[in-house]
């Protein structure tokens, strides 16, 4: 091997079309700007409205952008944002699952199939579902880049919301099983397992000394991650980069699991 196989480009999203679930707030907002920024166009599908904030950002780094609202939980969705990403902009590239939801009940036997179903629905079935929907263009175009956010808690029990943690174990089963069927095709598929970040879905953990310090007592970085912490391992799992890291779960995490 001579060091000029390895080009600087090979992290270029340049020329390059994504979607992500849940793209215009949260985890999935720093996806979808850190897609931009390194030159992907990027259709954000989302059931929250859409306030402009990311679509600004997007339009910072020259990228295209659009937001589309769909929840993918509905039968015929996740081909419908599939499609409306190939019509806006010509094919389907990159694919991030990131859409979900976590619902906690302390009383394990008050967590019933009205908590189970609609995190089921959208934390694993809608992955699926797309998923498979651009594996349609993609195994004709012998490339993509498929990435399941996954989670901690695909690796750890979840007290207080068995329905999460049971998603998350599936996420990290369909990122394997899915790379298995179609690495053969230049795809490659891969996992995130973000651990605690600093969003608005863990605000109130985070405003509780005593909740806030339980979760630090954990992580041996010693700080709640920043959004921007997911940025470089979105980019790297989404380029040519790593074209030969099929079926892996990259943890980002502060070291969260080895705690």
């Amino acid at each position: 091997m001579n060091i000029s196989d390895f080009n600087p480009e090979f992290f270029s999203l340049k020329g390059r079309n994504a979607i992500v679930t849940g793209g215009n707030t949260g985890l999935g907002q720093a996806f979808t700007v850190a897609l931009a920024k390194m030159g992907a166009n990027v259709l954000a599908a989302s059931i929250m409205p859409d306030d402009g904030v990311t679509g600004g950002m997007v339009e910072l780094t020259g990228s295209g952008y659009t937001y589309l609202s769909s929840d993918i939980t509905v039968a015929g969705n996740p081909k419908k944002v599939v499609d409306a990403c190939v019509a806006e902009f010509g094919s389907i590239d990159i694919l991030i699952n990131c859409a979900g939801r976590g619902i906690n009940e302390p009383d394990v036997l008050k967590f019933t199939r009205a908590q189970w179903d609609p995190m089921v629905a959208l934390n694993l079935t809608a992955a699926f579902e797309m998923s498979h929907e651009v594996a349609k263009h993609m195994i004709p175009q012998g490339s993509g880049k498929i990435i399941n956010i996954c989670s901690v808690f695909s690796f750890l029990g979840g007290q207080w919301s068995p329905a999460y943690a049971a998603t998350k174990h599936g996420m990290v089963g369909l990122t394997k099983a899915y790379c298995d069927e179609l690495a053969q095709f230049g795809i490659q598929v891969n996992g995130i397992a973000p651990g605690y970040f600093a969003t608005s879905l863990t605000a109130d953990t985070r405003a509780n000394p005593a909740t806030s310090q339980r979760v630090m007592d954990h992580v041996p970085a010693g700080r709640w991650g920043q959004t921007q912490d997911l940025m470089g391992a979105t980019v790297f799992l989404a380029s040519r980069a790593s074209d030969y890291v099929n079926g892996h779960i990259l943890s980002v995490d502060g070291g969260y699991l080895v705690r």
